[in-house]
């Protein structure tokens, strides 16, 4: 189940959402340093991380589900949010380059139907980064945060994840090592908290990332069906060999008789 949209507009504007808001999306970005001329879309609630993509990317758009709500963003200019079904993605085929998925796969009830969505829209070369609570880190247990609630993974679960939905995991990140607490004093020390722990304590952290390439299998040509081999079937005729020469090859000499 999504956590409302009410919730997580109040966690992010807290100090301990705006803390992971900087560090999950100082990850984000190292793993997609460049997207210069592509179309970046998140799914979920992926909008404190989409900022950045926004001066760079050719077009930038979001979806969050129904059953989670909607907040218009950007608060700037035009908004860029469509509210739909995480299972019907309002996209072309092979029409998105980048998906980001944030609050969304740890809370669908839909979770196979969204990922075969996702890689409907994705191009041939498209990549899709999921960050969702690491189940063994303390922000999943955290209740007051939105990576507290539905369904946390491990990184070999998520993993097996992609793979069942067509997906290639490629590189796999970690962020949010600090403990999910309000005290304005830790929070100031969250950057050493990750450089620490992204060297040291990486099964600990968080949140967990993975970047995947969308998985295109190659058409299978099929074999020209045998041709069935021509046999003659030789007859032995009266007389020999002689014969059977005479037989096939006439003399044309002879006349043939009349009819």
């Amino acid at each position: 189940m999504y956590t409302d949209i009410v919730d997580l507009r109040e966690f992010y504007e807290s100090g301990l959402g705006q803390m992971a808001q900087r560090m999950i999306r100082n990850r984000v970005r190292t793993i997609w340093p460049d997207v210069r001329g592509q179309i970046v879309v998140g799914v979920g609630y992926a909008t404190p991380y989409l900022h950045p993509f926004m001066a760079e990317a050719d077009r930038v758009a979001a979806v969050m589900p129904a059953s989670q709500g909607v907040s218009f963003w950007p608060p700037e200019g035009r908004g860029m949010v469509a509210l739909g079904d995480e299972a019907d993605l309002p996209f072309g085929d092979n029409t998105i380059d980048r998906v980001l998925l944030v609050h969304g796969l740890e809370g669908t009830e839909q979770m196979r139907p969204m990922m075969r969505e996702i890689w409907r829209v994705l191009a041939g070369g498209g990549r899709v980064l999921a960050v969702v609570p690491n189940r063994r880190g303390l922000w999943a247990r955290a209740d007051w945060t939105p990576f507290g609630h539905g369904f946390p993974y491990s990184a070999s679960q998520l993993k097996q994840v992609l793979r069942d939905t067509m997906f290639v995991p490629e590189r796999t990140g970690h962020a949010l090592f600090i403990p999910p607490l309000r005290s304005r004093f830790l929070l100031k020390t969250a950057p050493a908290w990750e450089e620490v722990g992204g060297r040291w304590f990486k099964a600990f952290a968080g949140v967990t990332m993975i970047e995947a390439s969308k998985q295109i299998f190659a058409g299978v040509s099929r074999r020209a069906a045998p041709q069935p081999v021509k046999r003659r079937l030789i007859v032995p005729l009266p007389g020999g060999a002689a014969a059977a020469r005479r037989t096939a090859d006439p003399d044309p000499t002879t006349p043939c008789p009349r009819t």
